[in-house]
């Protein structure tokens, strides 16, 4: 049986005259497709009530949080900064107990871009709202090229698990204006940008959470490294079956 991958959806917040477009449940094809690639089965979750979240455990084998909006900051105890862009509270919510349901129940964990950014503040850690109050940042970060395209480098840790996926120096694409700021116990920086922005982040004990700051669900067709991200998921998520 393939591993089954979970991706908690994004919401159609957009006004529509379309009755069911209205708030409807959506994930981006390009992740269903890389998930698919590398044999994966995946699996649609709705933002639905937080207290729901332990009930999707059996489920799946591995789950991916992916991008969309920033991630509410009264979760990290902040007030919105005055560069804050849209927020959605029920998805927020029901993500958070997601995820600390999957991490107590030892689900192989991968987050891309606002996901890499929910998993270290539901595990306590915190973000700079906008790239702006970081004062290491000197690079673009939201790139104008399209987005399936790389337009700046990484730093890998070689001892990290994202080194043997990547290699040392990744080109990888960015399209985001928030950034880690305290990073979570139990997880740890293991890629940053040449400007000190963190970009991937892992598990301290475990092989069980690697995330990314970029999106190589736009670049698996044609990035090797970006598939590896992808392809050690499903690895991971094969193991704790």
């Amino acid at each position: 049986m393939q591993p089954r991958i979970a991706i908690p959806a994004d919401t159609l917040t957009e006004a529509t005259n379309i009755i069911n477009e209205r708030n409807a449940a959506f994930a981006p094809r390009p992740l269903i497709e890389a998930v698919l690639k590398s044999g994966g089965v995946p699996v649609i979750f709705p933002s639905v009530a937080p207290e729901l979240a332990a009930s999707y455990l059996d489920l799946f084998d591995g789950i991916i949080f992916a991008g969309g909006a920033d991630v509410d900051p009264t979760f990290f105890n902040e007030e919105p900064h005055l560069k804050l862009g849209p927020t959605y509270l029920k998805r927020d919510r029901f993500e958070v107990a997601l995820l600390k349901e999957a991490v107590a129940a030892n689900k192989a964990i991968m987050g891309i871009c606002r996901g890499m950014q929910l998993i270290n503040i539901a595990l306590g850690g915190s973000v700079y709202q906008d790239l702006s109050e970081d004062p290491r940042q000197t690079l673009k970060h939201s790139q104008d090229a399209p987005g399936n395209l790389p337009s700046h480098h990484i730093n890998v840790a070689p001892e990290s698990r994202l080194f043997k996926l990547t290699g040392r120096r990744a080109y990888v694409n960015s399209r985001h204006h928030q950034a880690l700021h305290q990073i979570a116990p139990g997880l740890h920086v293991t890629a940053s940008a040449d400007d000190q922005v963190p970009e991937a982040v892992e598990s301290v004990s475990s092989d069980q959470i690697l995330a990314v700051q970029w999106h190589p669900e736009n670049m698996f067709k044609h990035d090797p490294s970006s598939q590896n991200l992808f392809a050690d998921l499903l690895q991971r998520a094969a193991a704790r079956r």
